[in-house]
């Protein structure tokens, strides 16, 4: 990686942390921890075969493992450009209720639409991941009532495998994130991610993580015609992942694929 990225992503995330700093004025001081459940089937691409795609089911609990609230249904098609360039365009559904009173139904279901550009760097055994994401998300609320919005996301997704060079069958390896959720119409900086965890490679197909997420969300109100930050509602997750990757016949056994996460 050459010194001109390298300050870039310094940069970047000197600007994330510097901005948690000054607006972290917690909506509910105390929360419990929650938890989240990733199941996901994926068929990488490949020099061979560039077509790929995944299926992903989600759910979140407000506790850990108790207090369910929240689940998602989502997939997407991908083409591999080259190696280290990925596009991909996705939907999904996602439903979320009051954990206390489920039987009355989802509070909002959301359809969502989105296009996707990947962008990997290697250097020696650090991978690093550019994600960029561009979402349509149409709302429907219990009183009957919809909306429409956009979203803009970027991901910052590095991997550092501990037991080898690279991420193949019987790897034991670290992945960290940040990613930032950005508002077209404003208030611009509308969410903050942060994820740390350890993740094993079983065999070319299986693949668990299990790690930590906080997940920081931006409360705005209007005053004189701007958006004023009023406090941050942030939660403590911990979140287990399953993986489970199809292969391409002609795909050399050990070629590498960074073990990302489709979120």
């Amino acid at each position: 990686m050459n010194k001109t990225a390298t300050g870039a992503l310094l940069l970047a995330f000197s600007a994330a942390a510097s901005f948690r700093a000054h607006a972290q004025t917690p909506l509910n001081p105390v929360q419990p921890w929650g938890s989240w459940v990733i199941l996901t089937a994926q068929l990488p691409g490949s020099a061979e075969h560039r077509w790929g795609g995944y299926v992903e089911l989600q759910g979140r609990s407000n506790a850990l493992a108790r207090q369910f609230f929240y689940y998602e249904i989502k997939g997407g098609a991908s083409f591999d450009i080259d190696p280290n360039f990925t596009v991909l365009v996705g939907g999904g559904r996602y439903s979320t209720s009051d954990y206390r009173a489920l039987e009355d139904g989802p509070l909002n279901t959301e359809k969502r639409l989105w296009e996707q550009l990947v962008l990997t760097q290697y250097s020696k055994r650090l991978k690093l991941e550019h994600r960029y994401r561009i979402e349509q998300r149409w709302f429907n609320f219990r009183d009957d009532s919809s909306a429409f919005r956009q979203r803009i996301r970027y991901r910052l997704n590095g991997f550092f495998p501990l037991n080898k060079k690279t991420i193949t069958t019987g790897t034991l390896f670290l992945s960290a994130y940040d990613e930032i959720f950005l508002n077209p119409r404003g208030p611009v900086f509308e969410r903050n991610r942060v994820y740390g965890g350890v993740g094993y490679q079983f065999t070319k197909h299986l693949i668990v993580q299990l790690g930590y997420v906080n997940q920081a969300n931006y409360n705005y109100a209007i005053r004189q015609d701007q958006f004023v930050l009023q406090n941050t509602a942030a939660k403590n997750n911990i979140v287990l992942a399953l993986t489970y990757k199809f292969s391409h016949r002609a795909v050399p056994p050990g070629q590498e694929r960074l073990p990302s996460q489709q979120d």
